[in-house]
């Protein structure tokens, strides 16, 4: 039920419960949620998408994850670009690009962020953290 009450307001006014913090001292941070009530680690969500709790607090990331799935985007761009899910360290996945070759880029690739924010399509960058040895390719 909703009321017009003074606290309400004055809560409403405050930081949204789940909304992420930007308030953070460096800019190429990479920011995530964590759910108080599960400890879920998510990215950009409202809601936890385990125990659908509304209780997010803002953390940071290390920076650093594994290459899930890498595709090949040929639409909306001169050039040819990869598309990747990277599976942080905490835990969330997000999707990114992973600068290279993109045809270099595979599954199970270490990466780390490079820019927290594309200028362009507003997605993080990540680069290869070590070259992967390919022997056969």
């Amino acid at each position: 039920m909703y009321h017009h009450s003074g606290n309400v307001a004055q809560q409403a006014s405050g930081s949204a419960a789940g909304v992420l913090d930007h308030r953070a001292p460096d800019q190429d941070a990479m920011l995530f949620q964590r759910c108080t009530w599960c400890g879920t680690a998510m990215y950009h969500r409202l809601l936890c998408p385990v125990c659908q709790g509304s209780d997010l607090r803002t953390e940071r990331s290390e920076g650093t994850g594994t290459v899930r799935h890498s595709t090949v985007v040929h639409r909306n761009t001169p050039a040819a670009r990869n598309v990747s899910l990277v599976e942080m360290s905490e835990g969330f996945v997000v999707r990114g690009r992973v600068m290279g070759p993109p045809v270099g880029i595979h599954s199970g690739d270490r990466v780390r962020l490079s820019t927290a924010k594309d200028p362009v399509r507003g997605e993080p960058v990540f680069q290869l953290v070590d070259e992967p040895y390919r022997a056969w390719t």
